[in-house]
């Protein structure tokens, strides 16, 4: 399978919250686009692996992606280990993303720091022959994803782009609605967390009109890219 784009999240609903626009607009265009789970989220304090991993295949329906996976490595344990960056690897080399979205290197909850290391030796080292790496004792080719990009989550950065994603809001609410389990629900009895309060989607529309306003639309999503972005001419640049 080639993938156009793969976005990576550390658990279950990271990547919805954080660049799901991005995507559904990138299979609206007729792109090829993945999810990978790091973990099943099993340390969250609301519903259950079982509940998340429904959730997740219901987001991804909504979405439209050709391929979702879960690296089932645990959660609040993602460690740069020869292993899990191997199991990384595996899935890069089977899935050939021409574009890795990732979890920013600074953010408020710590696997998802570690999450972006660990994505970034695995971009790495999918592309160094001397990495060995098979799938049912067939072994891969090297294989470097041309680019990474990182995605915004609860810590803001300058961005290098702003994607406008205004005519994919509706969509992204309703995949990130599909995690009924972690957002607020009247009727649930399991304990509140920051997501769970009636404000949590609010705040998550307010920022994406506040980076839509800085490129003169109603949403957009936030992108830091670690190298400068090649463009045709300077007529191309929006500003």
């Amino acid at each position: 399978m080639n993938l156009d784009i793969l976005a990576i999240g550390a658990h279950p609903d990271d990547v919805e919250l954080s660049c799901g626009g991005t995507l559904i607009k990138a299979v609206r265009q007729g792109r090829r686009v993945g999810i990978l789970d790091v973990t099943e989220g099993e340390l969250g304090t609301r519903g259950s692996r079982e509940i998340r991993a429904v959730e997740a295949e219901n987001a991804a329906k909504v979405i439209g992606v050709h391929y979702r996976a879960n690296l089932r490595i645990p959660d609040g344990n993602i460690d740069k280990t020869p292993e899990n960056v191997l199991r990384l690897v595996t899935v890069i080399r089977a899935v050939r993303p021409q574009v890795l979205l990732i979890p920013h290197s600074v953010d408020r909850h710590p696997d998802h720091e570690s999450s972006h290391v660990l994505c970034r030796k695995a971009w790495f080292d999918a592309g160094l022959r001397r990495v060995e790496s098979s799938i049912d004792g067939a072994p891969q080719e090297a294989f470097r994803p041309r680019a990474v990009y990182h995605y915004m989550q609860w810590q803001e950065f300058t961005p290098s782009f702003i994607v406008d994603v205004s005519d994919t809001y509706e969509t992204r609410l309703e995949a990130m609605r599909a995690y009924r389990s972690q957002f607020y629900d009247p009727n649930s009895d399991e304990p509140g967390t920051v997501l769970s309060t009636p404000a949590f989607l609010e705040m998550v529309r307010t920022r994406l009109e506040y980076y839509g306003d800085r490129i003169g639309v109603q949403y957009g999503e936030a992108f830091y890219s670690p190298a400068p972005l090649a463009i045709p001419d300077i007529f191309t640049l929006n500003t």
